[in-house]
């Protein structure tokens, strides 16, 4: 019986199965940010068990409210950067020369096809971009990542979704993964591992994958995968020329962890996208999705562009490209933040900050604070927000407000407008 990603990335990593199916895997890499590391942290202490299973595989970045708010959020930096100097963590990234950790990791080389990582953070699925499997997990499991390098899975049962058609103009990765949420529901992959493949896939960027994988939890799975290509040795080759005689080479080493054909699957489903519209959600569940257009007119008083979904140097050209010459709506406030300090710099040689400042948006260094209603650019109770951001919770961006989720694309022309729309549109 053939296998699928997850199958042969835990079959080449497993260590142990002290139950029927509950599988512990090796970790190649435990990531770590300040608002949930520091509790494990803690706990490790308490315990008397404050060790790192290797400082090399462990990568730790302030991201989350960066720089800090208040005492709280500053004891949590703090006792983040005092146990990466104990434990000589060398990839430590501070203020300043940090990012939001789901951007910033894959920018530095430290995601690959076939690794296994853990995070205190349900996006970590962003990873499994490059063909790993990357999950969030708790508190407990994060610790015994730190301390000795392992964690526990079920095996892994897998859906596959194949995205055909041909991406109409105007339309983006963020639209597509809406609408696939859309259909199968918050629960439709949950204790799964979505597979995205098909043309549509194929054919995207890395940046495009990332926001693909980035919102697989948002239907319940543990991580979405997309299949190692010629596009991922590109993105990756700075970081691993060394170790492969050519692009060839590292291509058919990743390629081992391709599906094989007679993989099984819980669900194999075919998701056309060439009448695909621009999507935004509504209500506060990210299933709950319409087309913009059905949304049109609906007034806004923020609008937000950035995250680890869609704070890449793609969604921000693509958004400066509509915004360049014209400005926002004097009725809302834009703010934009750019994913890494790498994004940000390059971002200004492009003169992609000066058209956000000229059309009017508040530019903030990376953060991922307004995501989860922490810090630059926080709702007021019964304001809402047109986001790139991944959750529409009731209270996610802060109490008593509401997020509508979209593409940067259709967040610049809502921008623009003052309200929802997809496109350029006069009332």
């Amino acid at each position: 019986m053939g296998k699928t990603v997850a199958e042969k990335i835990f079959d080449t990593h497993r260590v142990g199965a002290p139950l029927d199916d509950v599988h512990i895997i090796r970790l190649d890499a435990v990531f770590c940010h300040e608002i949930t590391t520091p509790i494990a942290i803690n706990d490790l202490i308490a315990r008397g068990k404050d060790r790192v299973f290797d400082a090399s595989k462990i990568k730790v970045v302030i991201d989350h409210v960066s720089p800090a708010k208040d005492s709280k959020t500053a004891l949590q930096g703090k006792i983040l950067r005092s146990w990466a100097r104990r434990h000589n963590i060398q990839d430590f990234f501070d203020i300043g020369r940090n990012g939001i950790c789901h951007a910033l990791f894959p920018e530095k080389g430290f995601v690959r096809p076939g690794y296994t990582i853990i995070m205190g953070d349900s996006h970590t699925c962003t990873h499994g971009a490059f063909g790993a499997f990357a999950a969030g997990v708790g508190t407990t499991d994060l610790e015994v990542g730190i301390l000795k390098g392992v964690c526990a899975f079920h095996y892994p049962h897998s859906i596959k979704i194949q995205i055909t058609g041909q991406l109409p103009a105007g339309v983006y990765a963020k639209d597509v993964i809406l609408s696939v949420i859309g259909r199968i529901g918050v629960d439709g992959a949950t204790h799964k591992v979505i597979e995205f493949s098909g043309p549509v896939v194929e054919a995207m960027s890395m940046e495009s994958r990332m926001t693909l994988c980035n919102m697989a939890v948002e239907a319940g799975a543990t991580c979405g995968i997309c299949y190692p290509d010629m596009t991922t040795v590109r993105y990756l080759w700075k970081h691993i020329q060394h170790e492969y005689s050519s692009p060839d080479q590292a291509l058919a080493a990743f390629s081992v962890y391709l599906p094989d054909k007679d993989a099984v699957y819980d669900a194999i489903l075919e998701h056309d996208v060439s009448g695909l519209e621009p999507q935004a959600t509504f209500g506060f569940k990210p299933d709950q999705v319409k087309s913009a257009k059905e949304l049109l007119g609906t007034p806004v008083d923020q609008v937000y562009i950035g995250s680890c979904t869609n704070g890449r140097l793609e969604d921000l050209r693509i958004a400066a490209g509509i915004l360049k010459g014209r400005k926002i709506s004097e009725s809302i406030r834009g703010v934009v933040s750019p994913a890494t300090s790498s994004i940000f710099r390059q971002a200004i040689e492009e003169g992609i900050i000066q058209t956000f400042m000229d059309a009017g948006f508040c530019v903030t260094n990376p953060t991922c604070g307004a995501c989860l209603g922490m810090s630059n650019g926080v709702m007021a109770e019964g304001e809402v927000c047109a986001s790139t951001t991944n959750r529409n919770f009731n209270g996610r961006m802060g109490k008593g407000a509401m997020v509508h989720l979209m593409s940067p694309a259709t967040a610049a022309y809502t921008a623009i407008a003052g309200y929802i729309t997809p496109s350029f549109h006069k009332p």
